[in-house]
């Protein structure tokens, strides 16, 4: 799972990734191109912006569940990838296209957006808790053996 810092910058700058074109445009360095499955339309059809690092040339993240995928091979189906790893994604029961959501429906897919933002920055966090715990514990039990 991508760090607090990462989840929050693209949160808040992927609001705009509605835009199939917006999506799309982010692929400019995408590696895979002409006959692969995962061209960057196709890539942005499934609701993916480009994210790459420098170890990680093809890291791929839902706008909307957020979910990173990497490792991506040029027969990989992006909407197949998506659905079996993200299948409650709201971006995938999407019926309409952002231009036609009323201004009700979006902000009901915006809220939605916001709550899966903050189940990962709080299961991050729990997480982050659990380990600083761990040593924690480590250090009283050495401590304890110590004397």
């Amino acid at each position: 799972m991508a760090a607090r810092d990462t989840l929050t910058a693209r949160f808040f700058s992927f609001d705009k990734m509605y835009s199939h074109d917006f999506r799309e445009h982010s692929f400019v360095d995408w590696p895979f191109r002409e006959d692969c499955s995962c061209t960057p339309g196709k890539m942005a059809e499934a609701g993916f912006v480009h994210c790459p690092s420098d170890n990680e040339p093809d890291v791929a993240c839902c706008f909307f569940c957020l979910i990173e995928l990497e490792g991506w091979e040029p027969d990989d189906d992006p909407r197949f990838e998506h659905v079996k790893r993200s299948p409650d994604c709201g971006f995938l029961s999407m019926t309409k296209e952002f231009t036609e959501l009323t201004v009700a429906e979006f902000y009901c897919l915006e809220k939605e957006r916001l709550k899966v933002f903050l189940r990962k920055v709080h299961h991050n966090k729990m997480a982050a808790l659990k380990d600083d715990m761990y040593i924690i514990l480590e250090n009283l039990r050495s401590q304890l053996d110590f004397n």
